[in-house]
């Protein structure tokens, strides 16, 4: 109904319902169909949510405004309080700077969702996904971008920058795609948030030319991209907190090289990061097994 809704006005409500096959009665009954109790509470727990915040100078965060709230009696759970800020995109005040890496593209026509959160693959080079995050080094932030393959849980191209400029994802692209060789990616599904990155002209063309297919997740929604989100988890975990602090630049892309997270296995009993692996790329029978890693959860380690 939401799509039917966003467009309307572009292609008329008919003509879409025509080509989802839904009844356009079945469209206009739920755009008139009054809210349920729950919808209106939340409008009006987010006026006081809204109202607590300001008053408190924009600084409140979620367990803040939640016990406030509790004072003034108005009953709501901690829960429900964050989810709605969150839908307010009001956030609390945070000691020290903080980063984003996520900048989203204000492109007209987005990429579908070919994905939605269904993180499996039959075989190597049917899905990948892709993520950065930052790293704080002493001279100043360092930002590391991945490409992992679903089916068999390797990192098959990463990149280390001081910028979050267009290169850092691309530059990671372009490993993935070198690191497959000759193999033909025709059909293949890259799957990212909408970051400004993924959706540049130079990243989706390239895509385009190596025969793969841009898929985007919802905006703001982490579990779109889960997998990607488990991979930065654990290298966050296991590399960079294990050997911190990062003096330089040069020390990180070093240690990224000579770790690099690139043969990322499926094994649970096996879930860490060795440090020190060579990374070679995966072989033939590894490629081509069948992945126990489609159940669903995700573990990882250096093999």
């Amino acid at each position: 109904m939401e799509f039917i809704y966003q467009h309307r006005d572009r292609f008329g409500v008919e003509p879409i319902c025509q080509t989802l096959q839904v009844a356009p009665s079945t469209y206009y009954a739920a755009v008139s169909r009054p809210l349920s109790l729950r919808r209106r509470r939340d409008q009006e727990l987010k006026v006081e949510i809204a109202r607590v915040h300001r008053e408190n100078f924009d600084v409140y965060g979620t367990e803040k405004v939640w016990r406030q709230l509790g004072r003034e009696r108005i009953e709501v759970g901690r829960d429900r309080v964050a989810r709605l800020m969150a839908e307010l995109e009001l956030v609390g005040a945070v000691r020290g700077k903080t980063w984003r890496t996520t900048i989203s593209s204000t492109v007209g026509e987005l990429p579908a969702d070919l994905v939605d959160r269904n993180f499996s693959a039959t075989a190597p080079n049917r899905l990948w996904v892709a993520d950065l995050t930052y790293v704080s080094t002493w001279p100043g932030v360092v930002y590391t971008a991945f490409v992992t393959d679903v089916f068999s849980r390797y990192i098959v191209g990463w990149k280390v920058s001081t910028t979050l400029r267009a290169e850092l994802a691309l530059d990671a692209l372009e490993m993935a795609i070198w690191s497959r060789g000759s193999t033909d990616l025709k059909g293949l599904v890259h799957h990212s948030d909408r970051g400004v990155q993924y959706l540049a002209i130079r990243y989706t063309e390239r895509l385009a030319d190596a025969g793969a297919v841009c898929s985007v997740g919802s905006r703001g929604d982490s579990y779109d991209n889960a997998l990607a989100e488990s991979v930065i988890g654990l290298y966050k975990t296991e590399v960079i907190r294990k050997q911190r602090p990062w003096r330089s630049f040069e020390q990180l892309a070093t240690t990224a090289a000579s770790t690099h997270p690139s043969a990322i296995c499926r094994q649970r009993s096996s879930s860490r990061l060795t440090i020190g692996s060579t990374w070679r790329q995966p072989s033939r029978e590894n490629q081509t097994a069948e992945s126990p890693g489609n159940s669903g959860r995700f573990s990882a380690a250096i093999c």
